[in-house]
């Protein structure tokens, strides 16, 4: 809204300083200051009307030191998270852009959709909360409107660089000349590590015939919905002690932040090689919008913790994490920037497997770690979950250096 405000007085009246909301740079750091300010100052106030609501978590009991301690501790502190996003996103950003209009509505869905499962749990005394197949349906809903909205929208687009003759070469040799095609829709993404990094989707289906390019959306959509339900998953398994999702998070959106301003750019996406994608840096905004609600939220969520974010931040945190991610075309760099998420998954995924085939095998099941998701196993070994936590952001830290240095070394 400001910027709009800003833009007009610009236009209208040329009033002093307004041109500086025309750059993303500037509103990024604004959002990410507003943002931690209403996270912080306005979260205690949050955490209180939950506390007097009496919206406090009921642990179930696993066998861990100081859990018993937690119970009562008020939940859905995602509240915090998405009007700390929110409200700097409505004031700074192009509201009109359809990343953000995108990122808003993944926002709002999931956030309803992790509210519900909270409220169930607690209003309603349902351990369960939400059945796992109505969460799946709304996880799949929203992989539904993305993947429709990116493939079939025409403001998501690419320009790619134009290939210049031996000529062109030679006439411009010398000079830092870049030249792009007209804007295309296009379903490529990027493979981090390799020289010709661009993967097309539609390749996956046009071997059988170059007219069924025209039916890539049968392989895309797909492909879309399974990422935001597996990421979505994974912070949600990632969200077990103190600090350790929002944390993770913070890093991980950072990272992505400096994709989506690269990818936006169309002088830094040039020189970096980098698949130039217009109008995707407004995504900046948002990303540290969402960044600065996260540190925020963080200042109640360390151990000990006086709110959980519940599904209510959870699920929402990895929906915008894996829009953000499809969005810029780096899916495929996800299990390296959400190499946290997608360890405590793989966990999970072993320890039932494993369990159900020696059951099957042997009568017995056993398991591989002492606990799942992965963060328990360490808490049971007698490990700090404060310690555990610090760890576990060390290792984020390293998965987003060897996530940005992949904008270089292929």
């Amino acid at each position: 809204m400001l910027y709009y405000l800003f833009e007009y007085l610009e236009s209208e009246y040329q009033f002093p300083g307004a041109t500086l909301f025309q750059f993303i740079t500037f509103r990024a750091a604004m959002a990410i200051i507003l943002s931690l300010l209403i996270s912080t100052i306005y979260g205690k106030r949050i955490i209180n009307f939950l506390r007097k609501k009496q919206m406090g978590e009921s642990i179930r009991e696993l066998g861990l030191d100081g859990q018993a301690e937690k119970a009562g501790t008020p939940t859905m502190g995602g509240i915090i998270i998405i009007l700390a996003t929110l409200v700097p996103v409505l004031l700074f950003a192009k509201l009109d852009n359809i990343y953000v209009i995108l990122l808003i509505i993944t926002t709002l869905w999931m956030g309803v959709i992790g509210f519900t499962d909270d409220y169930l749990k607690i209003k309603r005394k349902d351990k369960e909360g939400l059945a796992g197949k109505f969460k799946i349906i709304g996880q799949v809903g929203l992989g539904l409107i993305v993947g429709c909205t990116m493939y079939f929208h025409n403001d998501i687009t690419i320009k790619e660089e134009k290939v210049k003759s031996e000529t062109e070469q030679i006439v411009n040799a010398g000079e830092e000349v870049s030249d792009f095609n007209p804007a295309i829709k296009s379903t490529k993404t990027t493979i981090p590590f390799f020289k010709n990094n661009e993967f097309d989707y539609s390749d996956l289906i046009t071997w059988i015939s170059p007219e069924m390019e025209k039916y890539a959306w049968l392989i895309f959509i797909p492909i879309v919905i399974f990422i935001v339900t597996a990421v979505s998953n994974g912070a949600n398994l990632t969200d077990g002690i103190d600090g350790l999702a929002a944390g993770s998070s913070a890093i991980m959106v950072l990272t992505l932040a400096l994709f989506a301003w690269v990818s936006g750019n169309i002088i830094f996406s040039d020189y970096l090689n980098v698949m130039y994608i217009p109008n995707s840096g407004e995504m900046t905004i948002y990303i540290t919008a969402f960044a600065g609600a996260l540190v925020g939220f963080l200042w109640y969520n360390t151990y000990p913790a006086q709110v959980f974010m519940g599904d209510t931040g959870s699920l929402t945190i990895g929906g915008i994490i894996a829009v953000i991610a499809i969005a810029i075309r780096k899916e495929f760099l996800i299990p390296v920037v959400c190499g946290i998420f997608f360890i405590e998954t793989v966990s999970v995924m072993m320890q039932v497997s494993w369990f159900k085939y020696t059951k099957k095998r042997h009568g017995e099941g056993r398991r591989i770690f002492l606990m799942s998701p992965l963060h328990h196993h360490y808490q049971k070994k007698g490990i700090h979950e404060s310690k555990i936590v610090t760890r576990f952001w060390i290792v984020g830290i390293f998965l987003a250096i060897i996530a940005v240095i992949t904008l270089k070394v292929r």
